[in-house]
């Protein structure tokens, strides 16, 4: 997975990549991954944390005053082109976007417990995605009031830490439905099939 969601960076308009990977793997990533497939992008293989704002504020942390960050989960691997080209456009315009993808299900609330409490309206809703893009000052910023000891609970992706604490909204971009994050087997199999039917050149899998 972290192949492919290499691939579509390294191709992409991006000058500079930032791996964030668990110590344990440092090595083999930098070995088995990058030197051996020659991601030339990357300029720096950094150690995770914790959670994933540790991760994330290690990596932007690292980054050398870029004017955008890109954000992307390794276990997001269709992640196409296309995509990449609307966040770029989007964050340069407004300084604050995530890539997501209209609801097909109508969604429920529940209550503690178990019955449902409300039903929002299906056609406001998007499932977000990533990459996620924002003007590094601006999410570095909303890192650092984030990172001083206050209250993080809920917070479970980077345009949250910003809604939260930075000093811009945060954009919604068209996303694509293949690009889903692997979490189960069945995702696995499926990744699998969208990787073969659309890059059968890189014998990877």
């Amino acid at each position: 997975m972290l192949y492919y969601s290499l691939r579509a960076w390294q191709d992409s308009s991006v000058d500079d990549i930032i791996l964030v990977v668990s110590e344990e793997y440092l090595d083999l990533v930098r070995s088995d991954i990058v030197e051996k497939y020659g991601f030339d992008k990357v300029s720096g293989i950094v150690c995770g944390g914790a959670s994933r704002f540790d991760s994330v504020y290690n990596g932007l942390r690292a980054c050398d005053t870029p004017d955008y960050v890109f954000i992307h989960d390794g276990a997001r691997p269709c992640i196409s082109p296309d995509v990449i080209a609307r966040v770029r456009e989007a964050v340069i315009s407004s300084g604050a976007c995530v890539a997501a993808v209209p609801v097909k299900d109508t969604i429920k609330v529940s209550d503690p417990d178990g019955f449902v409490s409300d039903t929002p309206a299906r056609d406001l809703l998007w499932a977000v995605q990533t990459p996620q893009a924002f003007r590094y000052d601006l999410i570095l910023e909303a890192y650092v009031a984030a990172g001083g000891g206050v209250d993080l609970t809920g917070i479970t992706d980077d345009a949250m830490v910003v809604e939260r604490f930075g000093a811009a909204p945060v954009k919604l971009v068209m996303g694509d439905y293949e690009n889903f994050k692997v979490t189960t087997p069945e995702d696995l199999e499926a990744v699998k099939m969208i990787l073969t039917r659309d890059r059968h050149d890189d014998n990877i899998i």
